[in-house]
């Protein structure tokens, strides 16, 4: 039987779409917070017994059509022989980050053999979840990882690496490259351990100008989609009225942030199957407008090519409740 993902990929009218949660496992969930306070995130991720754990939570409490794996975007920074570690308040932090254009020469390690654990924690997600639900991977975007480790950290504009892009070309794209590389052999990796659909993070590759996104981004995005056989979606922030240069991507599926206007989206996409874009600010409200506003999104979406998820993450202090409120207007969509 096809999944709702599947139907939704392919175009097929549909009651109601899928619904997942980017961040649907995380510090919102008191059980996620339980466990949390005896592992450190680290120690999660690469536990395929803790990080199943974790990954089934939200899938017990919402029943949503998908459920994506415990895991993190920088988890291949390892294979590339970047190091990284959490500080609380500032986020991800690389011990060893790009000081110099020399630093852009990256051995590369074996990606199977380095992240075992995130193959046995889809494997064993596809073991417990029945053929309806979608084991969901996912992977982040050469220019977001490459964005970290020349910054060291998150960062608003990332310009380290954009100065790289303008003073040091060749070392940028080479940056580029070995993380376009690594992340091949690692989509391969998690379809062959049964992912169902894999969703590409190349979120801050917005920051790039039109030009530069289509000359670095884009071809770059293609050779890792289209290594693929699963279903895939691509996701980057800010690209409203750029809309088609994540289409060109090779991705099935085009995620959307809350930032733009769906029916906007439909009409430049055409028949092209997206996703998204509720605020994810907006479960802060009352359950009743958290509803309102999610079904407003599925209306103006119509009834075939979208899978309903926020247009970002969820936060980690959104009440427990309004996010029930999000997937129980997606499961009465159709009642």
């Amino acid at each position: 039987m096809a999944t709702l993902f599947d139907q939704a990929v392919q175009g097929t009218p549909l009651g109601r779409p899928p619904v997942w949660m980017m961040r649907q496992a995380g510090r919102y969930l008191p059980e996620y917070r339980d466990i949390r306070n005896n592992h450190s995130f680290l120690e999660a991720i690469s536990t395929p017994e803790i990080a199943t754990e974790i990954s089934l939570q939200p899938y017990k409490r919402f029943d949503p059509d998908g459920v994506v794996m415990y895991s993190d975007i920088l988890t291949v920074l390892e294979p590339l022989g970047f190091e990284y570690h959490l500080e609380s308040g500032v986020g991800p932090v690389v011990e060893n980050p790009v000081n110099t254009p020399d630093d852009t020469h990256r051995p590369r390690g074996d990606v199977r053999e380095e992240l075992w654990y995130v193959g046995e924690l889809i494997e064993r997600l596809g073991e417990q979840l029945d053929a309806e639900t979608a084991v969901l991977g996912f992977a982040g975007g050469p220019f977001t990882l490459a964005a970290y480790v020349c910054e060291g950290q998150s960062s608003r504009s990332f310009m380290q690496l954009r100065r790289l892009r303008a003073e040091h070309p060749a070392a940028f794209e080479r940056l580029l490259d070995a993380f376009t590389d690594v992340l091949v052999e690692y989509v391969e990796y998690q379809e062959d351990a049964g992912a169902d659909v894999l969703q590409l993070f190349d979120t801050y590759a917005g920051l790039l100008s039109p030009a530069d996104y289509r000359e670095f981004i884009v071809p770059r995005h293609q050779r890792i989609l289209e290594s693929l056989e699963i279903p895939t979606i691509v996701f980057a922030r800010n690209m409203g009225g750029n809309l088609e240069l994540l289409a060109e991507s090779g991705a099935d599926v085009v995620g959307l942030d809350w930032t733009v206007d769906m029916e906007t989206a439909r009409a430049e996409l055409g028949e092209m199957p997206v996703q998204g874009n509720l605020d994810p600010a907006l479960l802060y409200g009352k359950p009743s407008e958290v509803k309102t506003r999610t079904r407003r999104i599925i209306e103006a979406a119509g009834d075939s090519g979208h899978i309903m998820n926020l247009g970002h993450g969820v936060d980690r202090n959104t009440p427990v409740e309004n996010v029930a409120a999000f997937f129980e207007a997606v499961h009465e969509y159709a009642d």
